[in-house]
């Protein structure tokens, strides 16, 4: 995962206080609207990963066309160690220590994250957008600990939402999918936004997957962000490696 951030002015988002009188369709339509405006995005950031088995930091460079595709690349001392294309069809991956590739549907990020995932969904985590579809009828809101809290009006037992929206640009701040039954749970953590071009981008992110006994955590930390440059997409797997066949 990665971004890289300037083109404009950039400075962290103050604080505000939550406001108890706005109606759940005035909050949803505020989040709605805050989506950024732009057409390609460049960014630099410093990932850690760590399950069970590893722990590492990378630097990951991410480039994105926005609704079109979403290009990844990991690499240490300037060494590709992975690449990654999304498009909202399919699902390309390599890495280069074991040899191996994916290609195919989005199981192979929905696997990551512990519930299944679009195009759309893995943009908007990018972004600090909600990867639900939010709609006013079929939610409730409420302050909780100054953010605007979030939730269906009938929670499926399972699949258990929530959400946690920022008062200062109702961008996300927390976001929880747990499904009980298959003993998954997905949270999503925002620090501070920055500004860029009159929109809000996060700063960090820390994403925590856990699936029964096991947990997957990816920090994220973004070191420049860059809008609407050209940009281009490489991407092609290696002679030689090894298909990745997911359960």
């Amino acid at each position: 995962m990665a971004l890289s951030a300037c083109g404009g002015a950039k400075k962290a988002v103050g604080s505000a206080t939550a406001n108890a009188a706005l109606s759940t369709k005035a909050i949803i339509n505020a989040h709605n609207n805050a989506t950024q405006d732009f057409n390609t995005l460049a960014a630099r950031m410093q990932v850690k990963y760590e399950d069970a088995k590893q722990s590492q930091s990378i630097t990951t460079s991410v480039r994105m066309e926005k609704d079109k595709v979403i290009w990844i690349k990991a690499s240490i001392l300037g060494i590709t160690l992975a690449k990654v294309l999304i498009t909202p069809n399919e699902v390309s991956f390599y890495e280069s220590i074991g040899r191996s590739y994916f290609k195919g549907d989005f199981s192979l990020l929905s696997d990551f994250l512990g519930t299944d995932i679009n195009f759309q969904q893995a943009q908007a985590l990018f972004l600090g957008q909600s990867i639900l579809d939010l709609n006013p009828s079929k939610y409730s809101t409420a302050v909780i600990a100054n953010a605007y809290e979030v939730r269906p009006k009938t929670q499926d037992p399972r699949f258990i939402l929530s959400m946690l929206l920022n008062p200062n640009n109702f961008l996300v701040a927390n976001e929880i999918i747990e499904q009980p039954q298959e003993g998954k749970k997905l949270t999503v953590d925002y620090g501070p936004y920055q500004t860029i071009e009159n929109d809000f981008y996060p700063t960090e992110i820390h994403i925590e997957a856990t699936e029964n006994q096991d947990k997957t955590i990816v920090d994220i930390k973004y070191r420049k962000i860059d809008l609407n440059v050209s940009l281009s997409f490489p991407f092609s797997i290696p002679e030689g490696y090894e298909q990745i066949t997911l359960k």
